[in-house]
C-alpha cells in the first residue's frame, strides 16, 4: 500500500483528530521546555555518577513500559475515553509534583508516575485515531501529522525556553500540568461531539433500513427486490476493498470491532501475541532501535555536561531544535519520496542513514558546535523516517478488533528508551563517548537484519479467535 498526502484527504480528519493534533502541540511543547534537561538537573543537584542519573531515569521508565501494556490491552474491554482522561489527571498530578520535587527519592518516584502517563496516552492516541478514522490512507495521514505536530512542539518548546528563560527550570513542569488540564478539557468537548456524530449517523442509517425493508415489503415482483436490494447497496456503500464505505458500512465495521473486544478475553489476547512471531521480532527490533535514539535525550547529553562542551545549554537547546526543525521541514516530502517503497524498505534506509549518524557523533570533536549538529541533521532524517513508519506497521499488521493489545504491545519498544540511561551511562562511565556511539552503529547493523527476516515469520490464524 502507498502512501498518499492530499489537502483531500486532510478534509476527512474529524474534528477529534484535529482536537489531538493541537493537545500534542501544546502539551509536547511545555514538556519539552525541561524534561532533556533532566539528566543535568540531576548532575548539578545531587552530583551523582552517569550511571547513577541513568539508573534513576531507566528505573522510572522501566516502569512504565509494562504498565503501558496492561493499560493498552484494557483500553479495548472498558474503553479508550475513560483511560484517556484517567491518564491526563496522571499526567496534571505527576508533572505538578515534579515541579516541587526535591530529593533523589521523590524524583525517582515522581518520573515513574511521568513515564507511565506518557506510556499510556502514546498508545492510546494511535488507537483511538484507528477506531475513528476508517479509511487505511488517511488514518496513515493522520498518524504521519500528530508526528509532525509532536515535532513542532519539540522545536518550539525548548527556543520558547530560552527566549523566556525557563529552559532547565523545574518551575517549567507546572507549565506541562497546565498544558494537560487545557486538552482534557478539550477532549471532554470532543468525544461528546464524536458520540453526538455518530448518534446522528446511526438514526439517518437506521431509517434508510427500515424504509428499504418498507419498500421491500410492499413490493411482491422479483424486479421490485432486485431495486430494493441496489437501494440498499447504495446505502450501506460497500466496496471490494472496504475503503469507500458507507454509513452502515461504517457503523457495522465499528459495531463489530466493539462487540469482538467485549469478548475476546485477555487469555486469548495473550496466546495471539505469543504465536505472532514477527511482532515479537519487531518488537525486539524496535527495542533496539529506541535504544540508539533514546541516547540523544540521555546519554548525549550527560556527556557533553560531564565532558565540560562549551556553551552547553545553547548547544542542548540547539540539538533539539534542530532535531524537530529537520523532522517538520522534511517529513511530508520523505513521505511522498518513500511513497513507492515498502515500509520494510523505507525503515532500512533510516536504519542506514542511522549509521552513519552514530559514526559521525563517535568522531567529532568536542568543541566543534557545528557537527554536533551537522549529525543531529543526519540522525533527524533517519528518525523522520523511521518513527511515524513504525506506528503504521503496527496499525497494519494489528487486527481490527485488537488495535489496543497490538498498539499495547508496542510499547514494549519503551524498553529500549528506559534502558538507554542506565546502558549509556554505564558505558560512559566504563569506555567513553566514543564508545557509546559506536556500539549504537553497530546494533544498527543488527536491527537491519532484523527487519530483513520478519517476512518469513509465522503469524497466528486470526481465524482461530473469533468472537464468542
Amino acid at each position: 500500500m502507498h502512501s498518499d498526502v492530499s489537502w483531500q484527504r486532510f478534509k476527512q480528519f474529524p474534528r477529534l483528530m484535529w482536537i489531538f493534533l493541537f493537545g500534542s502541540f501544546i502539551t509536547r511543547g511545555s514538556y519539552y521546555m525541561v524534561w532533556p534537561f533532566l539528566a543535568v538537573i540531576l548532575y548539578e543537584k545531587f552530583a551523582l555518577s552517569a550511571t547513577e542519573v541513568g539508573m534513576v531515569l531507566s528505573s522510572a521508565a522501566i516502569i512504565s513500559v509494562f504498565t503501558s501494556f496492561v493499560g493498552s490491552s484494557l483500553s479495548d474491554r472498558i474503553g479508550r475515553h475513560k483511560l484517556m482522561y484517567l491518564t491526563g489527571i496522571l499526567y496534571i498530578i505527576s508533572f505538578s509534583l515534579l515541579a516541587e520535587a526535591n530529593s533523589v527519592e521523590g524524583y525517582v518516584v515522581v518520573m515513574t508516575l511521568c513515564s507511565m502517563a506518557t506510556s499510556l496516552w502514546r498508545p492510546l492516541t494511535s488507537a483511538a485515531i484507528g477506531d475513528i478514522i476508517a479509511d487505511p490512507k488517511t488514518r496513515e495521514l493522520a498518524m504521519q501529522s500528530l508526528y509532525f505536530i509532536v515535532n513542532v512542539g519539540c522545536a518550539v518548546g525548548p527556543m520558547l525556553g530560552v527566549w523566556l528563560g525557563l529552559t532547565g527550570k523545574q518551575s517549567s513542569f507546572y507549565l506541562t500540568a497546565v498544558a494537560f488540564a487545557v486538552l482534557l478539557i478539550m477532549l471532554y468537548w470532543g468525544f461528546n461531539h464524536q458520540n453526538r456524530q455518530d448518534a446522528a449517523l446511526a438514526a439517518g442509517a437506521s431509517s434508510n433500513d427500515n424504509l428499504s425493508d418498507a419498500t421491500s415489503g410492499t413490493e411482491s415482483d422479483g424486479a421490485s427486490e432486485c431495486a430494493c436490494d441496489c437501494v440498499n447497496g447504495c446505502v450501506n456503500g460497500i466496496t471490494s476493498d472496504g475503503v469507500n464505505r458507507g454509513v452502515n458500512g461504517l457503523l457495522s465495521d465499528t459495531e463489530t470491532s466493539t462487540k469482538k473486544a467485549a469478548v475476546v478475553s485477555r487469555k486469548q489476547i495473550v496466546a495471539i501475541l505469543l504465536q505472532d512471531k514477527l511482532l515479537q521480532c519487531l518488537i525486539f527490533a524496535n527495542i533496539l532501535c529506541m535504544f540508539i535514539y533514546a541516547q540523544m535525550d540521555s546519554s548525549l547529553i550527560q556527556y557533553l555536561t560531564r565532558a565540560g562542551a562549551p556553551d552547553l545549554l545553547t548547544l542542548i537547546s540547539g540539538m533539539i531544535f534542530t532535531n524537530a526543525m529537520v523532522i517538520i521541514s522534511t517529513q511530508f516530502l520523505l513521505l511522498k519520496l518513500m511513497a513507492r517503497f515498502p515500509l520494510v524498505k523505507r525503515i532500512q534506509i533510516g536504519l542506514l542513514l542511522l549509521i552513519c549518524s552514530q559514526i559521525w557523533l563517535a568522531f567529532n570533536p568536542l568543541d566543534l558546535f557545528w557537527g554536533w549538529i551537522g549529525a543531529i541533521v543526519v540522525m533527524s532524517v533517519a528518525e523522520t523516517i523511521l518513527f511515524p513508519t513504525m506506528n503504521v506497521h503496527i496499525d497494519r499488521l494489528a487486527p481490527d478488533h485488537l488495535r489496543g493489545a497490538y498498539f499495547g504491545a508496542a510499547s514494549f519498544y519503551d524498553l529500549g528508551f528506559a534502558l538507554a540511561p542506565l546502558g549509556g551511562g554505564i558505558i560512559l562511565d566504563h569506555f567513553g563517548g566514543q564508545w557509546l556511539f559506536l556500539t549504537g552503529a553497530a546494533l544498527s547493523v543488527l536491527v537491519i537484519y532484523l527487519y530483513s527476516i520478519l517476512d518469513r515469520l509465522p503469524r497466528p490464524d486470526f481465524a482461530m479467535f473469533k468472537a464468542d
